[in-house]
């Protein structure tokens, strides 16, 4: 088994945040893939709150649920994609952890 260390970049943003007319998860994951960043999933959250103190959770007709986009890469990678990221965002957090990373090929 080979390790490396790394780091994970958490995005929190709403469900309902957009850029450039695309839903700005979706935009984050392609320039994820512009980068080839190694690699990016989004999870959609049942309900939570942000820096507005709004509550973000499913309604009726309307979605605006909390999302986080996790992404992991290697610390050089990382941040060549923070500062673009950053510039897609209007309100939303990013967190950055120290991580050891395991690829597996078979």
């Amino acid at each position: 088994m080979k390790t490396q260390p790394g780091k994970i970049l958490r995005v929190h943003v709403s469900e309902s945040d957009t850029y450039q007319g695309h839903p700005l998860f979706e935009a984050i994951v392609a320039r994820c893939r512009e980068l080839k960043i190694a690699g990016a999933t989004v999870f959609r959250g049942v309900e939570g709150y942000g820096e507005s103190a709004e509550l973000h959770r499913a309604h009726l007709g309307r979605h605006d649920q909390p999302i986080v986009i996790v992404i992991v890469d290697t610390e050089d990678n990382l941040g060549r994609l923070v500062p673009k990221i950053e510039e897609m965002l209007d309100t939303g957090v990013l967190a950055i952890s120290e991580v050891e990373m395991i690829r597996v090929q078979n």
